[in-house]
């Protein structure tokens, strides 16, 4: 049974995961009355330079990988 919706990786840089982590926080810290949920988060393998992603399906470019906001939100809280 596949468990990641979207087929992706489970299995990310730590590193990444905190940059995501920094980002996501930053992002509803500037938007704290932002309503929409983001579906994760695009970030660059190499510069660690990410956006939110609210669509259905995230188009990457080929440096970046996708993080679901559920990684991203459990060890957040």
């Amino acid at each position: 049974m596949n468990t990641d919706p979207i087929g992706y990786s489970s299995l990310l840089d730590p590193g990444l995961l905190q940059s995501a982590r920094d980002i996501y926080r930053a992002y509803y810290e500037v938007h704290p009355d932002e309503t929409r949920r983001p579906i994760g988060l695009a970030i660059d393998r190499y510069t660690h330079r990410g956006k939110l992603i609210f669509g259905v399906k995230p188009v990457l470019l080929p440096q970046e990988c996708f993080i679901p906001l559920d990684q991203i939100e459990a060890d957040l809280y």
